[in-house]
């Protein structure tokens, strides 16, 4: 039975617990004292043990979860002394490998993220570098990517942000179904609906390029082919060009320690 501390309780670590009780997880579960209310609730709702200190959780457990923000983490390392081989999956995004090794010597670092849909094992879940462990543990949370290399790792990042930017575009199209007279409440259901048939399609037809897929869709003549012509014209995919460059940009830019 794996042993999980969680070194910092927040919003998406919250999500991973969530997820691992609603997937039969049944190992402890020991949770860092801080964010006191939040941990409280999951002792009580989710069966979690609250621990008196940081050190305490990484005495018991057989892998950590380090879920604080990336500027926290040199303060969460100073407090806390890992065994030698012991892993430290890192949720802190842009912190790198060697940064984690730095702070926490000894210890087995991976790099992994995923999403608020963790809680609902739904979330894309990727993990660098490849880790039996980690894998293990993580995957029940959703969809699991496992990736060689640091600089893929990075890419993924950028997707990740996909993942909050895909809410506000959503909202305009329901905005604009809305403008038009459609109930708020169906709105959202047809541009969700749509999403998950897109989704669903592509995931069924896995040696279909996207391309292909849309273009069999879009076929000369149809109402799709006119609304594409028209975001073609006005080059609708050079503003997610720009904000994946931006992003991008930004964590390679990061100091490397």
């Amino acid at each position: 039975m794996q042993r999980l501390g969680i070194l910092g309780v927040g919003d998406l670590t919250e999500k991973v617990v969530l997820g691992l009780r609603r997937s039969r997880f049944d190992g402890i579960i020991y949770l860092s004292p801080r964010n006191h209310e939040r941990a409280a609730a999951l002792a009580v709702d989710e069966h979690c043990v609250v621990m008196p200190s940081n050190q305490a959780v990484v005495d018991q457990a057989d892998a950590l979860l380090l879920g604080v923000r990336p500027d926290a983490v040199p303060a969460v390392a100073a407090e806390i002394s890992v065994a030698p081989g012991q892993l430290l999956i890192s949720l802190a995004a842009g912190v790198s490998l060697q940064t984690l090794e730095d702070h926490f010597p000894g210890a087995r670092c991976v790099r992994a993220m995923l999403s608020y849909a963790a809680q609902i094992n739904q979330s894309t879940v990727v993990v660098c570098p490849p880790d039996d462990q980690a894998e293990q543990l993580l995957a029940p949370l959703g969809n699991l990517v496992v990736l060689d290399q640091e600089p893929d790792f990075e890419l993924a990042t950028v997707a990740a942000c996909m993942n909050g930017w895909f809410y506000f575009f959503l909202q305009d199209l329901q905005q604009w179904l809305t403008d038009k007279g459609l109930p708020a409440d169906k709105a959202r259901d047809l541009v969700l609906g749509n999403l998950q048939d897109c989704v669903a399609s592509a995931r069924h037809q896995p040696g279909q390029s996207l391309s292909t897929l849309g273009q069999g869709i879009a076929t000369p003549g149809t109402y799709t082919a006119k609304g594409l012509d028209v975001l073609n014209r006005r080059q609708s995919s050079a503003p997610w060009d720009a904000a994946c460059e931006a992003v991008l940009d930004a964590l390679l830019r990061k100091p490397s320690r």
